[in-house]
């Protein structure tokens, strides 16, 4: 460990509240922000050493590098950015396009991706959401996003039907007036 790494009792903490399967680059990205949320600048942290703390932990990492890794790498590229709602419901149009193509394709290695991927969407959501250094306007639409995730994640087919009801609902409007436009 170098100075002014983590310990890896924190790295390993935030691992465990990610709770997924295999850590890519994403999560272990997602772990590196966290540090740096919560611990400010003594929580910062390189991928490497976040890689190196969770094999050493025995759980599973992928890097880019690694074969396979790259199959879905395209796909996912830059999927995750919602700046926005428009962006948010962008994105998981996306993640239902690739969703759909993978089950045509009777892929499931790419709809788990799909779905690791919307969770992350929702965790990433909900940490700004909770961050009270962000503005209260921005931290009630990441709360927004994050509940679009997990409809989503619970019912891809019937989400974007909610969506629409949910975009009509008075509390809706009342939040966000007209910023998110309807899906055509």
């Amino acid at each position: 460990m170098t100075p002014g790494e983590p310990e890896s009792d924190l790295i390993l903490e935030l691992a465990r509240e990610l709770a997924v399967s295999v850590y890519t680059p994403a999560e272990i990205e997602q772990i590196r922000r966290q540090l740096l949320a919560r611990w400010g600048a003594e929580g910062g942290a390189s991928a490497e050493y976040i890689a190196e703390v969770l094999q050493a932990a025995g759980l599973r990492v992928r890097r880019s590098h690694d074969p396979g890794a790259s199959r879905y790498d395209e796909e996912f590229h830059d999927l995750l950015r919602f700046a926005t709602l428009e962006d948010a419901e962008l994105c998981l149009v996306r993640l239902d396009d690739l969703l759909r193509k993978f089950r045509e394709q009777a892929d499931r290695e790419g709809e788990e991706r799909v779905f690791e991927v919307a969770r992350l969407g929702r965790r990433r959501a909900m940490m700004i959401a909770r961050n009270s250094h962000v503005d209260a306007d921005k931290r009630a639409e990441k709360t927004e996003v994050a509940r679009w995730f997990e409809v989503w994640l619970r019912n891809p087919e019937s989400f974007f039907d909610w969506l629409e009801l949910r975009k009509q609902a008075p509390e809706f409007r009342q939040l966000f007036g007209g910023r998110a436009a309807t899906r055509s």
